[in-house]
């Protein structure tokens, strides 16, 4: 069954009746300073408006799962005060790199008594389903569109993914769930979550171009056109 923040696990011991079990899921989004990031639109977007839209796409991924006790690993200070505008808590990870990031968010996440994990990048362009990826005692993998990298993965604390981005990412991260004998797999396909944006040709997609914000200077209902 999808998780929320605390969510009643009916399980049978035996032949005695159903026990409940409270199950804390958790979300850890990495963000990346804004004003760095989505390099490789450099030369279709200006500085300004990339910065704009990665906060955009990020902003997006929080609200979805605003109800979820949510940590933002980042060391940025003005992502940091985002962050914690928008609610979340602030896990400070300066030189990590994302991998690092990510897997101390992890850890710091699991210490504080979380059950169950889900990390989301932050820039996709629908994240809307966001919450039906964490499962109770499964290990849930959603990759992109191209089935190389993993935009959204969710797991037991108990059996913690470890961070592997970059190129090939997907079947790096399948590869680890596999080799857990203890628990379930599912690789997700989602159309909406498999979508993030780090091109032109990305910025171009039918649905993306659907949701853009209309003060995109790519987007053909900019009044500035």
């Amino acid at each position: 069954m999808a998780l929320r923040p605390t969510v009643l696990r009916h399980r049978r011991s035996g032949r005695g009746p159903p026990t409940v079990a409270t199950v804390r899921l958790a979300v850890l989004v990495p963000v990346k300073r804004f004003t760095a990031a989505k390099g490789r639109l450099t030369g279709v977007l200006g500085d300004s408006d990339r910065s704009r839209l990665a906060e955009w796409m990020a902003t997006g991924v929080l609200d979805v799962v605003a109800e979820i006790p949510t940590f933002v690993a980042c060391d940025d200070d003005a992502v940091a005060a985002w962050a914690q505008r928008k609610g979340a808590q602030v896990i400070w990870g300066a030189g990590l790199g994302l991998n690092g990031a990510v897997d101390d968010g992890v850890d710091q996440i699991i210490s504080k008594g979380y059950d169950h994990v889900l990390v989301s990048h932050a820039d996709l362009a629908l994240p809307g389903a966001l919450l039906d990826v964490a499962h109770d005692g499964r290990i849930t993998l959603v990759p992109d569109r191209r089935d190389d990298g993993t935009n959204v993965m969710s797991f037991p604390a108990a059996h913690p993914i470890r961070a592997a981005y970059g190129g090939g990412s997907f079947a790096r991260h399948l590869r680890q769930a596999l080799a857990i004998t203890t628990v379930d797999v599912e690789v997700h396909r989602d159309l909406g979550l498999s979508l993030d944006i780090d091109t032109a040709r990305d910025l171009a997609h039918p649905l993306i171009r659907k949701v853009l914000p209309e003060w995109l200077p790519t987007n053909p209902a900019n009044p500035a056109r």
